[in-house]
């Protein structure tokens, strides 16, 4: 059969013929359709490479009825996002694994209420197959939005909004805040650390609620004015620990509710000529490369797997998207483990 080609354009028929298969084979193998059997799936991938063979983005649309295209939603302004290196290794776990499925990733962010219209507009237009969002706050509309629209979705981040609790299926990815918090504060202890503060993160978002619930786990009897609010910031570590030392200055611990916090919250200390860990010791939570490696002393921290997590979403995800009208229920939510990581901060 002659190998054919629109213009300079090959054809599926073109690889079909190149690989010695039906042209309902290569489709199956383009289409990433199963039921073939492995060597005509290496023939048909090296007739596509040899020919430099490019599907058709509307046929193949209609075929598998997918458009290759998933939205990342993270509900926060636009400079935390670019600020802060959680959300950049997040995504980049993501970006690697949509890669890895053939996806493309649509990047939507959340300044305020005002966009909710859009991002519904776009997500009920039928441009994505599914949905990822994280750092979502507890009176935060996508939920309900996502809901509506009804686009299979992956969030990061256990659920705390009104509702979370209600039957929703609402598949998740998110790390043991709680156990993680509870490991660095009894750290703390093991060194015979006595008044242990604690800077908190949004009360909001249920990372920061379960990270202060890990503290309260161990620490029972805590002192109400040994804890802090902040908002995941370094300026907000910062000011939390300032307050902190006016109002309990003999304090000898500090885990902060993330590692920006935690910089922050050493800063402070510097300023105020305090030596850490002698004076005081300080654990903070994420283990971001870009941040412990540039603070002085290098610093404590309980490690989750932020890139690892953005992969396990979109596995989650697409494991909705295959199972498509065979999908009775959502998957099961997935807990990472957590590990304290010990530098010279404590």
């Amino acid at each position: 059969m002659p190998e054919q080609t629109t213009g300079s354009r090959p054809t599926l028929e073109a690889v079909a013929a190149r690989a010695g298969v039906s042209r309902a084979t290569a489709s199956r193998v383009v289409n990433g359709g199963a039921g073939v059997r492995r060597p005509l799936v290496d023939k048909v991938r090296q007739a596509v490479e040899e020919l430099g063979y490019v599907p058709n983005h509307a046929a193949r649309t209609l075929v598998t009825r997918r458009n290759g295209a998933v939205a990342v939603i993270i509900a926060e302004p636009e400079f935390r996002i670019f600020s802060d290196p959680f959300f950049e290794q997040q995504v980049r776990g993501i970006s690697r694994e949509l890669t890895a499925h053939d996806s493309q990733l649509v990047l939507l962010w959340v300044e305020g209420p005002g966009d909710h219209d859009r991002i519904a507009r776009y997500l009920g237009g039928g441009h994505v197959d599914g949905a990822l969002a994280f750092s979502l706050h507890n009176d935060d509309e996508l939920p309900s939005i996502i809901s509506r629209v009804k686009v299979p979705t992956v969030f990061g981040g256990r659920p705390g909004w009104p509702g979370a609790t209600s039957g929703l299926a609402l598949p998740y990815v998110d790390c043991d805040n709680r156990g993680g918090a509870r490991e660095a504060v009894r750290h703390l202890v093991s060194l015979g650390r006595e008044h242990i503060a604690h800077i908190a993160g949004p009360r909001d978002q249920t990372s920061a609620l379960d990270r202060i619930d890990g503290y309260r786990d161990v620490l029972l009897d805590a002192d109400p004015d040994l804890v802090s609010q902040g908002d995941f910031t370094v300026e907000s570590g910062a000011r939390a620990m300032a307050e902190l030392l006016e109002r309990r200055p003999g304090l000898d611990a500090v885990f902060a509710s993330n590692d920006l916090m935690a910089s922050g919250a050493l800063r402070t200390l510097r300023e105020r000529g305090l030596r850490v860990p002698d004076d005081v010791a300080v654990v903070g939570f994420d283990d971001m490369a870009s941040v412990v490696e540039s603070t002085d002393p290098p610093l404590t921290t309980v490690r989750q797997d932020i890139e690892g997590m953005g992969r396990l979403m979109v596995r989650l995800l697409m494991r909705v998207l295959n199972e498509g009208e065979q999908h009775t229920g959502a998957p099961a939510s997935v807990i990472t483990p957590t590990t304290l990581v010990r530098r010279a901060s404590a």
